[in-house]
């Protein structure tokens, strides 16, 4: 991969039967579920489905030749099986978020509320692809449009609808032309770097010898700054220990080993793509995403965690189109997703929009970070509102 090129992050949202897979094995040249979590166990970390590079070749765009562009990163976003939770991690890494809906099965719930969860984490980017073209007839696929245009006025209502057939190969270079005209928002490359942390790994094979151990990696993205190899770094809020019969947060520091963009290894870091960095921690720290919801940055320049939290809020009027969204109450357990953790919030105050949280898990805070706020309902958590950080 060329360093040079910008590096955007893509997540494909929608309902689990409106064509996801085949858009990615379209767009990609690979299959999604290749990708799985525990396919392949290596240095080599990928968070998305593929990660390729755009070309432009006159007026044509692919991903194979001309000059290049710019490099994607698909984000895995996860389906209907995996909790609303997961995926607004997901969803807390991407530049551009790609929503699908088939134009012969129309905005569905899932749609709605994958829609909301976009609102909810201010995700920059909105392309929309209208799919299955090749199933309804010119005034089922207008029908459909109208409906599409409803839901995002107010809100995304200038994003791109890009009429397409995965299955027939149509449009599919207008979405390589869109993403490739997209605008990349601030990097802020001078400011202190922050790494946010989606999974991490214990890479060691059983039987590898002393010598050739690796510490624990972490997988995620850079959403600002310059991070270089041999850099030292704390991830906080660390690890869980337990003093004195109470259990408490640890700061972890460590050191930068190995960075890593995609598949390729590099010497620095900067925003955008799947990226993984290899520490010089024991493994087990990192086994089974134990980290997951950290945020790495230079040693002192993270905030104190925090345990308890102010936010502002709104609340959706309800959720998918189906559910009343009541007012929150003194007392209510609501799930927190910041960045890619999550936290269990009680809530102690409530003045208008403000809200007063006791945290179970404690937070990283940064004044305005984005709060989508969750409520337990027969048994799954839904999507009810979203806030920011006071």
């Amino acid at each position: 991969m060329n360093n040079e090129l910008d590096v955007i992050n893509v997540g494909v949202f929608g309902h689990i039967d409106h064509g996801k897979t085949t858009l990615l094995k379209k767009l990609t040249g690979k299959w999604a579920d290749t990708h799985s979590e525990e396919m392949k166990r290596g240095i080599t970390i990928k968070l998305g489905y593929a990660d390729f590079t755009l070309y432009k070749d006159g007026n044509d765009y692919n991903t194979n030749k001309g000059t290049p562009i710019r490099h994607i990163s698909f984000i895995d976003s996860p389906g209907h099986e995996m909790l609303m939770a997961t995926m607004l991690s997901g969803a807390s890494m991407v530049d551009v978020a790609i929503l699908v809906v088939a134009a012969n099965e129309g905005i569905k719930a899932q749609t709605l509320e994958h829609f909301m969860a976009l609102k909810a984490k201010k995700v920059p980017n909105l392309i929309i692809v209208q799919n299955k073209i090749d199933l309804v007839t010119k005034e089922q696929a207008k029908q459909n449009y109208l409906e599409i245009k409803k839901m995002i006025k107010g809100s995304y209502e200038n994003s791109p609808i890009i009429p397409v057939s995965a299955q027939q190969d149509v449009n599919i270079k207008l979405i390589y032309k869109t993403l490739a005209e997209i605008p990349i928002q601030n990097r802020k490359l001078g400011d202190n770097p922050r790494f946010i942390i989606a999974r991490s790994f214990d890479v060691n094979r059983p039987g590898t010898t002393i010598e050739n151990l690796h510490g624990t990696v972490l997988g995620g993205t850079l959403t600002q700054g310059t991070l270089k190899v041999g850099d030292e770094i704390e991830i906080k809020p660390g690890i869980v220990i337990k003093e004195a019969n109470q259990y408490n947060y640890k700061t972890i520091n460590t050191k930068v080993k190995k960075l890593f963009v995609g598949n390729k290894e590099v010497k620095e870091l900067t925003p955008g793509g799947s990226m993984s960095i290899e520490t010089n921690l024991d493994m087990a720290l990192g086994k089974s995403d134990a980290l997951s919801g950290c945020i790495a940055a230079p040693i002192g320049s993270l905030p104190e965690i925090a345990t308890n939290l102010k936010i502002n809020h709104q609340l959706f009027p309800e959720i998918a189109g189906e559910i009343k969204v009541d007012p929150i109450k003194p007392s209510e357990s609501l799930l927190l997703s910041i960045n890619t953790s999550m936290t269990i919030g009680i809530v102690k105050r409530i003045n208008k929009k403000e809200l007063e949280l006791s945290l179970k898990v404690p937070i990283v805070p940064s004044e305005g970070a984005n709060v989508a706020i969750s409520r337990n309902i027969n048994n799954h958590w839904r999507l009810i509102g979203y806030g920011e950080i006071l």
